[in-house]
């Protein structure tokens, strides 16, 4: 059976978890809803104070153009907040690329916002799995593999984004721009599961909104004459439904529109969510939708405008990521910690680095559990383990033969 080598003991040495708790408290206390600006932008300046301990360069990237489209129809800016960056040996040949992000679920106004301990090893609190506790992982196994003599031989990025949670659509051109020609990747989403279990395999996933624009017309006077956007949108999302199978999940989850009463509306907003598992089904579901559109258009005598599309390509397990979940496993069972995986219809940035040819794990943060809820918790053990288990990852990526 393998076993670490002296320089692997030497490394897992390295690893300070000391500080890991009190960082993703004091990260949590900060509230980084996505369309927080001011509490992302504290987040960003703390953790570029925290990542100026690596070597490299730090830096805020400012966000990409994103419009949406707004319940009256139009399309309009959405601001979003700064990305960090860190770039450390720019020039060395052999490179990775180690993801994260700042923003939670949980706007400004929401009533979830302070820390309880549920027992002696489990927080809950706002993104203290998903993802500061990511976080604070990404940085101790840095720090850790930095007194490596390994380190100096490879180099790496590391990007922080304030948008994850809504797609990454303002942050999408830089994991793109990061991810080009890097060897491997690991994003710190929280485990799959409480035991650690990994995502393998990730379904895709694209939103729209449509725009329909019928015409008005007097409920009781001639109610004929109008063209009724909200039935419209109704059968749309009708259509759309009955186009949900195994390997596409089809979500139209709201309709924006209408008026008073005695109104034939005139205009409706229909929002929609697919995840298509491979490829080929995001392709299928695209010739369907456009003659599902057409048919709505010419039985209904309206006009649809289309806004959004799929934003995280689906991310199946080749044979590049396939060695490198084999890294990770190994490391984990040589850590005491024995990990399986399981494949996911979730989404994260791991689908849009995936899309770019690179190998990615994307659940190498914390093991907790309950995210997106009030009930959110962060298994504190697992801080170290998981810092450790990325240290010698990044060990056996550097010193073993390419992917």
């Amino acid at each position: 059976m393998q076993q670490f080598t002296s320089l692997e003991a030497a490394l897992l040495e390295q690893v300070d978890a000391s500080p890991m708790l009190e960082q993703v408290q004091t990260w949590s206390a900060i509230n980084t809803g996505t369309g927080n600006l001011t509490g992302l932008a504290e987040q960003a300046g703390r953790l570029a104070d925290a990542f100026s301990a690596l070597p490299g360069d730090v830096r805020l990237e400012e966000p990409a153009p994103v419009s949406a489209i707004t319940p009256a129809g139009e399309e309009a800016p959405v601001a979003y907040g700064k990305h960090l960056v860190l770039r450390v040996r720019p020039q060395a040949e052999r490179r990775f690329l180690l993801t994260g992000h700042m923003d939670t679920v949980f706007s400004a106004g929401d009533p979830f916002q302070g820390q309880t301990w549920l027992d002696e090893q489990t927080l809950n609190g706002p993104g203290v799995a998903d993802m500061k506790g990511g976080i604070a992982v990404i940085l101790a196994a840095l720090k850790a593999f930095e007194a490596s003599a390994a380190a100096p031989a490879v180099g790496y990025d590391v990007m922080i984004n304030s948008d994850e949670e809504t797609g990454s659509l303002s942050s999408a051109p830089l994991i793109a721009q990061l991810a080009r020609g890097k060897a491997a990747a690991l994003t710190y989403e929280p485990s799959a599961l409480p035991d650690g279990t990994l995502a393998g395999a990730r379904a895709g996933s694209g939103n729209w909104s449509v725009t329909i624009r019928g015409r008005s017309a007097h409920a009781g006077r001639n109610p004929d004459d109008g063209r009724n956007a909200i039935v419209a949108a109704a059968a749309l999302a009708l259509g759309l439904k009955a186009l949900h199978r195994d390997g596409l999940s089809v979500n139209p989850a709201r309709i924006e529109g209408g008026s008073a009463n005695n109104v034939v509306p005139d205009l409706a907003v229909l929002r929609f969510n697919i995840r298509p598992r491979h490829e080929q089904d995001a392709e299928e579901f695209s010739i369907q939708f456009k003659q599902l559109v057409a048919a709505i258009e010419n039985e209904h005598e309206v006009s649809v405008h289309l806004h959004g599309g799929i934003s995280r390509p689906p991310k199946p397990v080749d044979a590049r990521a396939e060695k490198l979940f084999g890294i990770v496993e190994e490391c984990s069972a040589l850590l005491g910690q024995p990990i399986t995986r399981k494949a996911s219809g979730g989404v994260c940035d791991g689908n849009n680095i995936g899309a770019c040819g690179v190998p990615v794990v994307d659940t190498m943060g914390v093991r907790g559990g309950a995210i997106h809820s009030p009930d959110e918790f962060l298994i504190v053990p697992s801080l170290e383990e998981r810092a450790k288990l990325s240290a010698l990852v990044l060990h056996r990526l550097a010193t073993g033969a390419p992917l």
